[in-house]
């Protein structure tokens, strides 16, 4: 079968994606629409004194200005954090109060105070630069350092110090022993720098309520529709669940961006109530850079072990983490759950400690950014493993292979329990794709064109499809972290399938359909993806952390089981035939080794009609499943990046990147390479180029492209794409996730590449041209002191 599993299957949705059909939030059009417009604190940190509207309202066209008091007046509540970290005291962290509009304070630039109602944008984007506010500013803690000063400015007044949390996980005794024990001690500070997501797509919202029904709905830029409204009704008081309906038509990427609630779709619903409009907010790029949720921003000191045959014997982390002016939705758990936990790499280490301490700064909240906290575990983990191999004059690749996981299950000392892989032949594969054999001639040819070149490795491993339900719990997770999935046959025997995930980009709508496609064998052109409308849908936990696969495909194979054992017992009682005779092949129901059959458009028919069904059956043939999976599934991958560098200038140039990745089961190898080139480009964007500055007083300096350097077509190289495939034990489908591999592993490969190039470890994010000049002058002053 061509269109099943395995098979590289054009997309379905790419038809109305490429012909200009494609219907996103910004797209909808209601009758009595009109529009939002937010104003927005100039300052990082200011009291909000007063707030003058009436030039604003004097504006003809404009149909109101709210403010924040008015919005908590009607009992909207504050935005919350939904997953609790305790410190290692037992001291609950410490949640600062957010209002979706700033009543009291504002704490970062872009904070809104108010939003202005129009009947264009145009106008309430005018009039929201009428409406005056009286602000007394307040000194600004814009930087980690800043904020955990002496006599910091306090950002939140339950937050002494400005620390969330101070939270551990591992033995810290053990590793504190490892690293005594250890023969050689390699010590690093980095920096993961803070990243801005641009997704294509900017954020919308487009929210109308119904007087008659006090019924609302909500058209939005979400990942998980379900967990939004949700959230929008239990905890922000917006509306009863029964009355709000969300809708995530098609997404324009997220990244993890798009997951949470943001201030905007809370004040647009409350406002379509307070004005009796549909109310439609769509973000530029200047208010994205300012309000979207940023990514990674940790300052790290580690150190590790090793003993006199290069085996780790312990390894000590302590990481500060930057959560910006509030805690988002997921904050908490990335630079914890998310991040400590991955520490141990590929790589067999019994003695582990990680301590975290989260901050609140006067910059824009951080949260969950592609990969999420498992990005910045990989980056530390394989600078620390390259800087070591050099420290101890050993080659990089054998150093992990001598510290590889070898069997499997394997059990981790920081929670995780490894379900299946293979490191050593990834690695195999990497070099042989990278030729590293040749490296030293082809590093030797550069040297007599006056370039550097340099090779780097990062065999990574990270954690997908978060899960059981039950564990995230005790963890402090708020949520269930399942997914469901309804199977519906109809009576002409097409196919549809309702999920819980949520497509942005990832091509739901052709993998889905080809899983059903191959277990039913029908045409894929038979079988449509319903998702993304809480009035359609049953409940489902949308998409984030790679789990479409793992956790939402695996409910619709549970569901597909119910299936198949319905049509089994229609087709058996009307052919007169067993049940563990019929195979389901050809588009039909056959008895095996006979030609009576009935064809997969009959049995729908016969479910509907209900003139034949077996006694007791209850005519239809739908089923729905909910899949809680029992583990993690653990995608593991060896990236080899190969640069070259001017010394004169610094500008480096990547030669040669190559992508070894075990992702298990692939559904759709098309799609799934798609995923690798999409995270490559992403990770070689933060190691090489991207990154958020704020200045001393808490002003964005990187609030255009103009500023925030994004990567181009002409900064990527070719890639090589390689796969081997150990199946998870943990699904159904043997399935591990796929999306956010690249962003992973890129980084470290890319920085390990530049600093064997430039004989500097020291070197931290974005590699700028200007910072590899710096890094090669900074080598060479430290050459000749010695």
């Amino acid at each position: 079968m061509t269109t099943g599993i395995g098979n590289p299957v054009k997309r379905k949705e790419d038809r109305r994606f490429t012909t200009g059909r494609g219907r996103y939030t910004d797209d909808v059009r209601n009758d009595n629409q009109a529009y939002a417009a937010f104003v927005r604190s100039p300052h990082a940190h200011a009291r909000v004194k007063s707030i003058d509207t009436k030039a604003a309202l004097a504006m003809e066209g404009v149909i109101d200005v709210l403010n924040g008091k008015q919005l908590t007046g009607d009992g909207i509540g504050n935005l919350i954090c939904g997953w609790a970290i305790s410190s290692k005291d037992g001291s609950p962290m410490n949640m600062g109060a957010w209002s979706a509009l700033a009543t009291e304070k504002v704490r970062y630039v872009g904070d809104a105070v108010a939003v202005v109602i129009a009947e264009t944008q145009a106008l309430a984007r005018i009039a929201a630069e009428a409406v005056e506010v009286d602000y007394e500013t307040l000194p600004v803690a814009a930087s980690l350092t800043a904020a955990m000063a002496k006599g910091a400015p306090q950002i939140h007044d339950n937050a002494p110090g400005n620390l969330i949390y101070d939270w551990g996980l591992g033995d810290e005794a053990a590793a504190d022993a490892g690293l005594k024990a250890a023969k050689h001690v390699t010590t690093l500070d980095l920096t993961n720098n803070r990243l801005s997501p641009n997704p294509m797509e900017p954020r919308s919202a487009v929210a109308s309520y119904d007087a008659a029904e006090e019924h609302y709905t909500l058209y939005t830029t979400s990942q998980n529709p379900h967990v939004a409204r949700l959230v929008l009704s239990a905890f922000y008081n917006v509306a009863p669940e029964h009355k709000l309906r969300v809708i995530a038509p098609d997404v324009g990427g997220g990244f993890g961006s798009k997951i949470y609630i943001y201030p905007e779709e809370i004040t647009c619903l409350w406002a379509s109530m307070k004005t009796n409009r549909s109310v439609k907010w769509t973000s530029d790029r200047s208010e994205a850079f300012l309000t979207d949720m940023h990514g990674r921003d940790h300052v790290t000191t580690a150190q590790m072990g090793f003993d006199e045959n290069g085996k780790i014997t312990g390894f000590k982390v302590d990481t500060i983490a930057n959560l910006g002016a509030y805690m988002s939705l997921f904050s908490s758990s990335v630079p914890t759950y998310l991040y400590a936990p991955l520490m141990s790499g590929q790589y067999d280490i019994q003695n582990i400690y990680c301590n975290v301490r989260a901050v609140y700064t006067n910059t824009v909240p951080v949260d969950a950014y592609r990969g999420a906290g498992r990005p910045e575990a990989a980056y530390l983990v394989e600078r620390m493993m390259e800087t070591a191999a050099r420290e101890l004059n050993m080659d990089p690749a054998e150093l992990r292979r001598r510290n590889f996981v070898q069997s499997f299950p394997h059990q981790t000392p920081v929670l995780m329990a490894y379900d299946a892989g293979d490191f050593p032949k990834l690695l195999d594969m990497a070099q042989k794709s990278a030729d590293v054999a040749g490296f030293p001639a082809r590093k030797a040819e550069a040297a007599k064109r006056g370039k550097l070149r340099g090779l780097g490795y990062s065999t990574f491993i990270e954690a997908c499809g978060l899960a059981p339900s039950k564990a995230a719990g005790s963890l402090g997770a708020g949520v269930g972290l399942w997914e469901s999935a309804e199977v519906r046959v109809n009576p002409v025997g097409s196919i549809e399938v309702l999920t819980g995930s949520h497509s942005h980009g990832q091509g739901h709508e052709t993998t889905f359909a080809q899983i059903v496609a191959e277990r039913f064998d029908i045409p894929v052109e038979n079988v449509s993806i319903v998702h993304g409308d809480t009035d359609k849908v049953q409940f489902g936990m949308g998409t984030y952390g790679s789990r479409s696969a793992p956790v939402g495909m695996s409910a619709v194979v549970k569901a597909m089981d119910k299936v198949e054992a319905k049509v089994k017992k229609i087709a058996a009682h009307a052919l007169e035939a067993s049940e563990d005779d019929l195979v389901i092949e050809g588009g039909a129901v056959k008895v095996k080794g006979t030609d009576k059959q009935m064809l997969w458009h009959e049995v729908g028919l016969a479910a509907y009609t209900a003139h034949n069904l077996p006694d007791g059956m209850e005519p239809g043939l739908k089923e729905t499943a909910f899949f809680d999976p029992v583990n993690f599934s653990f995608p593991s991958g060896a990236f080899i990046c190969e640069v070259e560098v001017d010394p004169d200038t610094g500008v480096t140039e990547i030669v040669q990147f190559v992508a070894a990745d075990d992702f298990g089961t692939i559904i759709n190898p098309m799609i799934v390479e798609g995923q690798v080139h999409g995270g490559v480009a992403q990770g070689i964007g933060q190691a090489m180029m991207e990154q958020v500055v704020y200045d001393d007083n808490g002003q964005l300096l990187t609030g255009s492209y103009m500023d925030y350097t994004m990567p181009r077509a002409a900064d990527l190289p070719f890639y090589k794409v390689s796969h081997q495939v150990t199946p998870s034990p943990n699904n159904p489908l043997g399935v591990k996730g796929c999306g956010e591999a690249g962003a992973i592993g890129a980084p470290p490969a890319v920085i390990n590449a530049i600093t064997d190039a430039i004989g500097n470890n020291h070197l931290n994010m974005p590699a700028t041209a200007h910072a590899v000049w710096q890094a090669i002058r900074a080598g060479k002053s430290a050459m000749a002191a010695e």
